[in-house]
């Protein structure tokens, strides 16, 4: 049976970080305000989507809202600015529009130090059964210099607090590749994450972006943001493959590149994006899958709530995925997961012809020992994963 990933953001911060792309800003708390009325606005009049009335490239293919809900992801941001009265608003709209599969995982994303006790046993009583905390390093030097507000210690409490709360899901982000990290302070971040031994790890290396202040400094061959001091990409390989040893000796599975978790905790809202399973975004800049079309709001907030002022959804694009692009797709991000694709799933789907014409970049790759093959179930292998990207390339016409 389909169920439904439902991801809800709120893109505001106390600061923004030197190495954040996304669209989050900091603003006052009215700000915060309208924009959660704006939210419930666009639950409000999420039925519009399958209204006939709606172009027919431009209206989802299958009845996506009366799915059950089995995954909801609120981010940002900081959500937890919102505070327990906003949260408690994002929930309620929720649970008054879609049917809620029993037990559903339901994970709020947080900065360490961004909520409180209170806020914490409240999040329990709104059924939030997941933590995903953005420590990123365990080094103060490294957090000061990026800009976050946080400091070892008080990821160290923050974690305290949920356990004592009564969180047993805790999910903890790792970024390699920070300014002025070296190779002692990265094992630090390391060995300190695994004495707190949360349920899940994601490790992610720095990106050079120019959408943000410090990858855009990087392009520009500058030093401010103490881009200067971005270790080398041969360091970062080393990170991760460190990362990788660590997790995996202490019992993690590394179910996906990015992404390890112990037996039984790994993200399913995180996986429906890599099985192409439908998902709903809400909010400014929030994606959505229904399996056939994508569509994303408007980025701005401005932009976002003046649609939604005018009574119309607040969708900036919509694309109708062709059948090549759906197969692009089902490659370059089932493969991704440890446990890589099913071939026979993509027959079922699309056909053998479709299919088979990938058979010779497959071999190739096979051949080069980037994939493996057994059966008709195609994964990448493990010495593949630094250059994951170039192998995906490959499934790109």
């Amino acid at each position: 049976m389909k169920t439904l990933g439902i991801y809800v953001q709120v893109p505001f911060c106390s600061s923004k970080c030197a190495f954040c792309n996304f669209s989050s800003k900091v603003a006052p708390s009215r700000a915060l305000q309208a924009y959660l009325a704006s939210l419930e606005r666009e639950i409000s009049l999420l039925p519009r989507l399958t209204q006939a009335d709606q172009r027919q490239d431009r209206r989802v293919s299958h009845p996506v809202l009366a799915l059950p809900v089995d995954s909801v992801y609120v981010g940002g941001g900081t959500p937890t600015l919102a505070g327990r009265e906003g949260l408690e608003r994002i929930f309620g709209s929720l649970r008054r529009r879609f049917h809620f599969a029993a037990a559903p995982e339901i994970t709020l994303e947080m900065t360490p130090g961004s909520a409180d006790r209170d806020l914490l046993t409240a999040g329990r009583e709104m059924g939030i059964s997941r933590l995903s905390i953005g420590a990123q390093s365990f080094d103060d030097r490294e957090l000061r210099c990026v800009g976050r507000l946080h400091s070892s210690a008080e990821t160290i409490e923050q974690i305290r607090q949920a356990r004592e709360t009564g969180f047993r899901n805790i999910s903890l982000d790792l970024i390699a590749g920070l300014p002025y990290q070296t190779k002692t302070s990265w094992f630090h971040s390391l060995r300190q994450t695994l004495d707190l031994g949360p349920e899940h790890v994601s490790v992610y290396l720095f990106e050079i972006d120019e959408k943000s202040r410090i990858g855009d400094e990087l392009l520009r061959h500058g030093d401010r943001y103490h881009a200067a001091a971005v270790p080398d990409e041969d360091f970062m390989a080393e990170a991760y493959e460190q990362a990788r040893e660590l997790f995996l000796r202490a019992g993690y599975v590394q179910y996906e590149i990015s992404n390890f978790a112990r037996p039984g905790f790994e993200s399913e809202h995180n996986r429906k994006y890599w099985r192409l399973e439908p998902y709903l975004g809400l909010g400014a800049g929030a994606h959505s899958f229904d399996g056939q079309c994508r569509w994303s709001n408007e980025i701005s907030t401005d932009d976002y709530a003046a649609k939604l002022a005018r009574g119309d959804l607040p969708i900036g694009e919509w694309h109708l995925l062709p059948e090549a692009e759906q197969i692009e797709e089902f490659f370059f991000l089932g493969l991704r997961q440890q446990e890589g694709i099913d071939l026979e799933h993509a027959f079922s789907l699309w056909g053998h012809s479709a299919i088979d014409a990938w058979s010779p970049r497959i071999g190739s790759l096979v051949a080069t020992g980037l994939l493996e093959k057994h059966g008709e179930l195609l994964r990448l292998a493990s010495r593949a994963y630094l250059v994951s990207n170039e192998v995906f390339q490959e499934f790109l016409a």
